[in-house]
């Protein structure tokens, strides 16, 4: 089955600014990410979820779900959702959307490991890790995971990984250069801890063979990053997680400032700052 590259319009985050009351740097970030930087992988999440015809009927457990956007995205679909995530702040963000009172049913979010994910009485039918891979430890790490999550599936059941697209026809590249750059990598990771780049095309389907999955179709999505000023821009990518080693390396105004140097070429005559990307995405099944 052919790639295929699906366009989608971008909300503009034009509310978000950098003029908010100060926070803890983690709450700060957790907050970021869920305000200003996940939205920018809504093409990607909503491309996936028409391939696969997500809807009601659908068992969904999202592996990394972070605070809950694609969750409550297939949510609205009508499917029944589980989430599974290691940073407690981001799922504390993704219970306020996904739990409230009148929020969607059959509704389970996990810290930690999945055992406690794991299904009643149906098992899950799609699984989706849509966090871009690269970095040798995440990829370790996932292949873990992905074989873990295909225990709960039934047989023949829908995988689907994310990763960005070709550096080429991906403007955050030269930006995530400053993260390897100041991290000072050590070189166990090909593209640095600090940036997650992929290696290779073939990533994705590299990561599906290591969690014995099968390939079963792949396409393209266009996500640019596009937020309202610098600021917000500097804020939303440090929300990634994808500065961490950065930071801790170097004292944070030092990555703010060049990383706001290095957003000088995506800042567009209003004050915006746009930079086009490429995602891409693979449909796997379990055996």
């Amino acid at each position: 089955m052919s790639p295929t590259l699906v366009r989608h319009q971008l909300p503009h985050s034009g509310s978000i600014r950098c003029d908010d009351p100060p926070a803890p740097d983690r709450s700060r970030r957790t907050r970021d990410w869920a305000e200003i930087q996940e939205r920018m992988l809504v093409p990607l999440y909503e491309a996936a979820y028409d391939r696969l015809g997500i809807g009601p009927g659908t068992r969904l457990l999202g592996l990394g779900c972070g605070s809950g956007l694609a969750l409550l995205l297939a949510a609205a679909r009508g499917a029944q959702v589980s989430g599974v995530d290691a940073d407690e702040s981001r799922l504390e963000l993704a219970r306020e959307r996904l739990t409230p009172e009148g929020g969607p049913e059959h509704t389970r979010l996990v810290s930690g490991g999945l055992e406690a994910a794991a299904p009643g009485e149906a098992a899950f039918n799609v699984v989706t890790a849509f966090h871009p891979v690269g970095c040798v430890s995440t990829v370790e790490g996932l292949t873990a995971s992905l074989t873990a999550a295909a225990g709960l599936t039934e047989r023949g059941s829908a995988v689907v990984l994310g990763g960005w697209g070709p550096v080429e026809r991906c403007a955050t590249a030269g930006v995530l250069g400053v993260a390897r750059r100041l991290a000072d990598p050590r070189g166990d990771c090909a593209a640095g801890s600090a940036g997650g780049w992929p290696s290779g095309r073939d990533d994705l389907e590299e990561l599906a063979d290591r969690a014995g999955l099968r390939p079963d179709g792949s396409g393209r999505v266009a996500c640019p990053f596009g937020y309202a000023d610098p600021a917000s821009a500097v804020r939303g990518l440090l929300s990634t997680g994808l500065f961490e080693a950065a930071l801790e390396a170097t004292e944070e105004r030092q990555v703010e400032k060049e990383l706001a140097e290095a957003l000088h070429p995506y800042q567009r005559a209003d004050g915006t700052v746009w930079m086009p990307n490429v995602f891409r995405y693979l449909i796997a099944r379990t055996r």
